[in-house]
């Protein structure tokens, strides 16, 4: 009788010790092809051989020069080439409520075609903005949108709606499902790099993307 009390307590045992493995066990993080997935913000070929994903924070010192120096290469030699699909994503960190505002403006550039052109803006010009915070950052953006030709009428309700903010926490949360820690982190074809990149090395990953472009399997159903 007791021999079989020990062997029921050794059985529960066993089974609890699962169900807490189980339980307590790291989470498999999200495939890295989920990063393509239904994206806001995008500029290219939707047949191009590769897809890059460009995950980046407005108050990146890194995100800067890459968008400023070798993005300007990216987009002449493999985007306007159909080579190369190009998502943006937002990562803001956790309090910042600043760039996630520059998020959302930029969202509202990309209404009027001129997301690209506001990005580089806000990057350009982000030690003017990085402090402001209310009404003195909505207007300091809405003056960035008039420098490139969006006049403020057509700006400031798409900001002050809110209707973008969504999209860029939609972002966050995925950039924190997919385990990212840091910015730039780049997905070419699902590969991830993180950190800035100069543009030869730039060229040899997308060779090695291009080359191999045709085995990629993509973010499956969803993609747009």
């Amino acid at each position: 009788m007791q021999k079989s009390l020990f062997i029921v307590v050794g059985v529960l045992a066993i089974i609890l010790a699962a169900v807490f493995f189980l339980l307590l066990r790291p989470q498999p993080a999200v495939p890295a092809a989920e990063a393509e997935r239904n994206p806001r913000l995008v500029i290219g070929s939707a047949d191009a051989p590769v897809t890059v994903v460009d995950f980046a924070n407005y108050l990146c010192g890194f995100c800067r020069e890459h968008i400023l120096e070798v993005f300007p290469l990216l987009q002449r030699y493999y985007i306007d080439t159909g080579k190369v699909r190009y998502i943006f994503r937002d990562f803001p960190f956790t309090d910042q409520e600043n760039v996630i505002r520059a998020g959302e403006a930029a969202a509202c550039a990309a209404e009027h075609n001129l997301f690209v052109e506001y990005h580089k803006v806000l990057f350009r010009g982000h030690v003017q903005w990085a402090g402001l915070t209310g009404a003195a950052l909505d207007s300091h953006f809405t003056d960035l949108a008039g420098q490139i030709g969006i006049a403020p009428a057509t700006f400031r309700p798409c900001l002050e709606a809110g209707r973008k903010r969504a999209g860029v926490l939609a972002d966050q949360r995925l950039a924190f499902d997919l385990g990212l820690t840091s910015t730039p982190t780049f997905f070419v074809n699902g590969v991830k790099y993180t950190g800035k990149q100069d543009f030869q090395s730039w060229r040899e990953i997308l060779a090695r993307a291009l080359a191999a472009g045709n085995q990629y399997p993509g973010p499956g159903p969803g993609r747009p």
